[in-house]
């Protein structure tokens, strides 16, 4: 019989009950040091006292009234998102897959309003994850996650992660816009180059293409920098964030520069839920936390100092692991051991990671972490190879 829960997860048997900062502590009372952060969302940790706060203020006045009136909170979260980043306007959803699918709608209305009509097939990346909708699981092209729900949605087509000259040998005149994770988290915590990201806007100059970058995991801090591809020094035309812009509640956001924000214009595009006041208090209460000054800086201290220990224990044990990637403090471990035995064996221990495509164990702890939960997470490592490395 079928569970009263449909059965799309692959659950661990395990429940928590609370959280605190970095850690979660289960149903049985055990400790948990969280670097999963629920898939790179628990970014500020867990019951954050600033995001606590937030949340009950708002609750206890007004939790919903949809977009039919204005909305101060979401006009003030626009408004600092546009202040601190590339883009002049910003639309909020509930998701990532969300915000994913308003930045496609945008990039083909664009074109029929502004450009020309017959552009609109997207060049996505091999290895790619933009969400669970038919549009956005066509555009990653993944046949695990395509599997029994064809046909395809039209319109996208798939070159080599981190390849220019393929990608410049898949435009043609119906090319719309390059649609790219800077750090591909699910397809196995690939960090885009520099190089590489100067080049895709470089591309889109040189086509008038429109450049597309899907942060919904890589966004918000999770590299040192509020989005990844300012590490490059370049402005794409649309973004799509989530996970960590809540901090744990759902909410997301396609953030565009003017010329193809105004194709969504009245009507062409809506959500009931997005950006309601109670989503929006939380969000402008990450916002407090994350743009203070000194905070992008230290993810990326923490950040650097996780990777150099990890890289130590790699060199160690180069038969469990056999290469550190990622960018801040969103990394992830190339395993030469299955990488599902590896989270269990890291779980066991205390450690929570996420698996990843290509073998990887991802480690995306909050960007609150300190010192000390570095070295603890990196002894978990280390005494977890040592004994894959003694069973070899």
């Amino acid at each position: 019989m079928i569970p009263a829960v449909m059965p799309t997860y692959l659950r661990a048997d395990l429940a928590f009950e609370r959280g605190e900062g970095a850690y979660l502590f289960a149903t049985d009372g055990r400790r948990y040091l969280d670097f999963a952060s629920g898939i790179a969302v628990t970014a500020l940790g867990h019951a954050h006292p600033h995001l606590v706060k937030a949340l009950t203020d708002q609750a206890a006045k007004l939790w919903h009234t949809a977009n039919l009136f204005r909305i101060p909170g979401q006009e003030r979260l626009a408004e600092r998102l546009v202040a601190n980043s590339f883009a002049d306007a910003v639309f909020f959803t509930n998701s990532g897959g969300e915000a994913v699918e308003c930045g496609l709608k945008m990039l083909r209305k664009y074109h029929d309003d502004f450009g020309d009509p017959n552009r609109y097939r997207v060049i996505t990346c091999g290895g790619a994850f933009h969400g669970r909708t038919l549009a956005t699981i066509s555009a990653a092209g993944q046949e695990k996650h395509l599997k029994g729900f064809a046909p395809r949605v039209e319109g996208f087509d798939q070159v080599a992660f981190g390849n220019l000259n393929e990608l410049r040998a898949a435009i043609t005149a119906e090319t719309a816009a390059i649609l790219v994770e800077p750090v591909q988290g699910e397809g196995g915590m690939r960090a885009a180059s520099i190089d590489y990201l100067r080049g895709l806007r470089a591309v889109a100059d040189e086509y008038g293409l429109l450049l597309f970058f899907d942060e919904v995991q890589s966004g918000m801090g999770r590299t040192g920098r509020l989005f990844a591809h300012e590490w490059a020094g370049i402005e794409p035309d649309v973004v799509a964030t989530a996970k960590g812009i809540g901090g744990g509640f759902p909410m997301g956001a396609c953030l565009a520069k003017e010329k193809v924000a105004a194709a969504l214009t009245a009507g062409s595009h809506g959500s009931t839920f997005g950006g309601n006041p109670l989503a929006m208090a939380v969000g402008n209460a990450v916002l407090d936390v994350i743009l203070a000054d000194g905070f992008f800086d230290r993810v990326d201290r923490i950040g650097r100092l996780l990777r150099d220990r990890l890289e130590e224990v790699a060199r160690r044990h180069p038969k469990v692991i056999e290469e550190v990637r990622g960018a801040g403090l969103m990394l992830g471990l190339k395993c030469g051991v299955p990488n599902t035995e590896m989270v269990a064996e890291l779980r066991e221990r205390g450690l929570l990671s996420v698996g990843a495509g290509d073998n990887v164990v991802r480690l995306l702890p909050p960007l609150i972490i300190e010192e000390s939960h570095v070295a603890e997470a990196v002894d978990i490592v280390d005494q977890t190879c040592r004994r894959w490395q003694e069973a070899a």
